[in-house]
C-alpha cells in the first residue's frame, strides 16, 4: 500500500502512546481527512501488521475498539469499513422523528404501507391490554431523512385512545404527533434490542440482510390507559440512538 512508510512514522511519533491507541488515531487520521471516506474497506488486521510493525493482537484491540465507537463496522469473514455518519434519535424521550430531522436541517418524507383496522394478535392484545382478537389499529410507516430510509415504524393503536386514527394522513403528520394531541403522554416503556433485518425490513430500508439494526420496541400511557405499542426499526449503519441523565453545566 502507498501509504505505508508514513503510516509507520505517524506510528513512532507517539512514543508514550500505547501502540493500540497509536494504530487507532493513525486510521482516524485517515478517515477524518477524507483520505478514507464512508464505506470504504480499511485494511485488515494482518495488513496493518505488516505497514505498521505491530503485533496482531494491537491491531485486533485498534480495530475492535474503533468498531465499538462507531468509526468502522466490521462483518465477519468480510472486513472493516468506514462508518457512515449517522442521524440520531432520543433513546429515552419519546420525540417526533419528523421534528428530529428537520433539527437537522434534513428533510422528512413518510411512507404509508400500512393503515388498517385489524384483529388482535396475542402478543399485541396483552400489550394494549384488550382481550385476543380485539379491534387494534395498525399502521405501518417507513420514514424517510434526505430521500434515505432511517425507520420503519410499526404501530398498534387502541382503538378507544385515538378513535380518528385511521382517518389521518401520515404522509403530512405524524402518528407521534397525532397521537400526542389525541391523548397526551404520561409514560412510556422502552425495550432496547440489536437484531438483524427480516426479509421485507431489508426490503423497506434498502439494507442487505446482512446489516444489522437497532430496534425500539415502545409502550406509551395517557393517563392509565395504554395508547400504543410500536417497533421501531433502525438501520445501524444509518442511525445512533442516544440518552442524557442528569445536569449539564457550561463553564
Amino acid at each position: 500500500m502507498k501509504r505505508s512508510g508514513e503510516m509507520k512514522r505517524d506510528l513512532a511519533g507517539n512514543d508514550s502512546t500505547p501502540l493500540y491507541a497509536g494504530v487507532k488515531q493513525v486510521i482516524l487520521d485517515r478517515i477524518h481527512s477524507g483520505e478514507w471516506p464512508p464505506k470504504y474497506r480499511v485494511p485488515s488486521e494482518n495488513e496493518l501488521v505488516v505497514e505498521l510493525g505491530v503485533s496482531k493482537m494491537t491491531a485486533n484491540r485498534a480495530l475492535r475498539e474503533l468498531a465499538s465507537e462507531g468509526e468502522l463496522v466490521r462483518i465477519q469473514g468480510v472486513g472493516s469499513f468506514v462508518a457512515e455518519r449517522k442521524g440520531y434519535s432520543a433513546l429515552f424521550e419519546v420525540r417526533n422523528i419528523a421534528e428530529e430531522i428537520a433539527e437537522r436541517g434534513h428533510i422528512h418524507e413518510a411512507s404509508v404501507v400500512v393503515l388498517a383496522r385489524e384483529t388482535a394478535s396475542p402478543e399485541i392484545a396483552d400489550a394494549l391490554e384488550l382481550a385476543i382478537g380485539a379491534a387494534v389499529f395498525h399502521s405501518l410507516i417507513v420514514h424517510s431523512e434526505n430521500g434515505v430510509p432511517v425507520q420503519i415504524e410499526d404501530r398498534f393503536v387502541h382503538p378507544e385512545a385515538a378513535p380518528e386514527y385511521l382517518d389521518q394522513d401520515f404522509t403530512t403528520l405524524t402518528p407521534n404527533a397525532y397521537l400526542t394531541a389525541a391523548a397526551p403522554l404520561s409514560g412510556s416503556e422502552h425495550v432496547v434490542e440489536a437484531a438483524m433485518p427480516q426479509a421485507w425490513e431489508c426490503k423497506l430500508l434498502t439494507i442487505l440482510k446482512s446489516e444489522p439494526c437497532l430496534t425500539i420496541r415502545r409502550r406509551t400511557w395517557s393517563a392509565k390507559q395504554v395508547v400504543s405499542t410500536a417497533r421501531l426499526v433502525y438501520p445501524g449503519y444509518r442511525y445512533r440512538l442516544e440518552a442524557r441523565s442528569g445536569k449539564m453545566f457550561e463553564d
